[in-house]
């Protein structure tokens, strides 16, 4: 297949951020934005790009992209979305939070709480909450994955199962139109379940762009959590589940609209 030089740089700066932005593209590359409109939706039309509002993702079905790629995208909105769930979460509060950027996210917003329990399979998070003597900090145990520190396995699965939490912080890779939450690693989906079976409240975490993506492993359905935080949902059928399973819907980029 052949690609024009500039076709495979934009390929390229897809593949090392996660996503690319036409704005962006326009004024790296001189051109207008109608030029690069074209080029994302030829490369798309070839099946090497996802098309998203104002930009396109980099394909990813059935492997996950590298963290610190999934770390860049939508960066500011998984900052919103961390403080408006650590909203919810009181101080002395005990809680989950599972693997996952945007979870990584809450776990830096929730520092200045106080008396929280923290239980994790996330390394990332478990390091950034350990130094304040305010958070306990209790990490499962089981197979690391050197990818993005995530604690996966049967161990980290009966780990998680001691306990029955007042909240839990979750992630997903993607999520269906029909409401499943889906990832690619069936070992972190099967700590996912666990940690939803033993909280009182499930907040599930997540940036629009996972409206966008698939991933092959079920972990569950939205109907399931309690509430859902991202920066904006515009999927008709999954606002319908939100409001038919009394899932309370929090939209980060509408909230200086006053909604």
């Amino acid at each position: 297949m052949y690609l024009s030089p500039r076709h495979s740089e934009i390929i390229q700066m897809a593949k090392d951020n996660g996503r690319v932005l036409v704005d962006e593209l326009a004024t790296h590359f001189n051109v207008t934005p109608q030029t690069i409109r074209k080029d994302l939706n030829d490369l798309c039309d070839q099946r090497l790009l996802s098309r998203i509002h104002g930009g396109a993702l980099f394909p990813s079905g059935i492997e996950n992209m590298e963290y610190e790629a999934r770390r860049k995208i939508a960066a500011d909105e998984k900052e919103a979305i961390g403080r408006a769930a650590a909203r919810l979460i009181p101080d002395n509060a005990s809680l989950f939070i599972n693997i996952g950027t945007t979870t990584e996210s809450v776990s830096k917003a929730l520092l200045d709480h106080a008396g929280l329990m923290v239980i994790t399979n996330n390394i990332n998070v478990a390091n950034r909450m350990r130094i304040y003597p305010s958070i306990e900090v209790v990490i499962a145990g089981g197979v690391v994955r050197g990818s993005d520190g995530g604690v996966v396995g049967e161990a980290a699965v009966d780990f998680i199962r001691q306990f029955k939490v007042d909240y839990a912080v979750i992630g997903a890779s993607a999520i269906d139109h029909d409401g499943a939450l889906l990832d690619f690693d069936f070992r972190e989906v099967k700590v996912a379940q666990a940690i939803i079976a033993n909280a009182r409240h499930v907040i599930l975490v997540s940036d629009q762009t996972k409206f966008e993506r698939t991933a092959p492993v079920r972990i569950g359905h939205l109907s399931q959590v309690n509430t859902f935080i991202t920066d904006r949902c515009d999927i008709p059928s999954v606002r319908k589940i939100c409001q038919e399973a009394e899932v309370q819907l929090i939209e980060t980029s509408l909230s200086w609209m006053g909604r």
